[in-house]
């Protein structure tokens, strides 16, 4: 359900201020900040994707559908869109022995695939990113992780049954340094991820609540592969309000403009409240 933005900026205005463009690593892309939006927290706080025509889709813990709450799916993460199907991934209780993603087609019809746990496994499944052949999926846990998990993208990956069923990982990206808390992940290219991490303890990275780039060494294919993490920069934490703790959710890149998005909850009683920071990538 695409939600519209709230219109808070008269009242940001003073605490507002675009960046010129920052990397926080040496050869990384620099990206620019052109723009701020915002959203309501519960109807579009966990996460965000883009339509093919450039309208946004929001994803908050108000758009889990009733049949899926009483299956016991009660959170609901950072979704993505690949060929105009789109994909949610959702979690149940701490001791769930699964977790499950959606895809919903352009028609409408929505078909739930469940992932038993492995061990070691944990139950959070803080996104879905599909990769832009439109044949895998990465999704993510929280907490300190080593990797990302792979999984064939559901329905548009022939592997998958034809409508729903069960899910078994294809395999991990394991990532040369530590990652924590990632609460989304979009592709930039076919090679590289962006993921948004809401890591505040400045223990593997430098900046606090960190964007963050995965680069691959080659398309997924199905098979293990190492990523290379390099960190970007800290999304911004700017607010009316100056108690209470941000919280950094989804990530999106639009590559019919070259648009990166990035979503941060505001702290305190401005929770209600999430903002989305635009970035375009600079040359030179």
């Amino acid at each position: 359900m695409r939600r519209h933005l709230l219109t808070l900026a008269a009242a940001m205005t003073g605490a507002l201020a675009l960046a010129a463009g920052t990397a926080s690593a040496a050869g990384a892309p620099r990206w620019t900040e052109t723009g701020t939006a915002y959203t309501d927290t519960l109807g579009g706080g966990q996460g965000l994707a883009s339509h093919a025509d450039g309208s946004l889709l929001y994803r908050g813990l108000a758009d889990i559908p009733l049949g899926l709450r009483l299956k016991g799916w009660n959170h609901v993460g950072d979704p993505d869109i690949a060929r105009g199907h789109v994909f949610d991934a959702y979690q149940g209780a701490d001791t769930a022995p699964s977790k499950m993603f959606t895809v919903t087609t352009p028609a409408g019809k929505r078909y739930e695939y469940v992932h038993p746990l492995g061990q070691g496994e944990k139950v959070n499944n803080s996104f879905a990113a599909v990769s832009p052949d439109a044949r895998w999926l990465v999704a993510g846990e929280w907490g300190e992780q080593h990797r990302l998990q792979v999984f064939p993208a559901p329905l548009l990956n022939p592997s998958t049954p034809a409508t729903g069923g069960t899910l078994a990982e294809a395999g991990q990206i394991t990532l040369d340094r530590p990652v924590r808390d990632i609460q989304g992940c979009d592709f930039v290219t076919d090679t590289r991820l962006v993921c948004a991490s809401n890591d505040a303890t400045g223990t593997h990275f430098p900046d606090l609540r960190p964007l963050l780039q995965v680069d691959l060494p080659h398309a997924l294919d199905g098979r293990p592969v190492t990523g290379t993490v390099t960190g970007l920069f800290a999304l911004p934490q700017r607010s009316t309000c100056t108690s209470g703790t941000y919280e950094t959710e989804g990530v999106d890149y639009d590559p019919a403009t070259g648009t990166l998005r990035a979503q941060v909850i505001q702290p305190g009683v401005c929770a209600v409240a999430t903002t989305v920071y635009a970035y375009r990538e600079t040359t030179g």
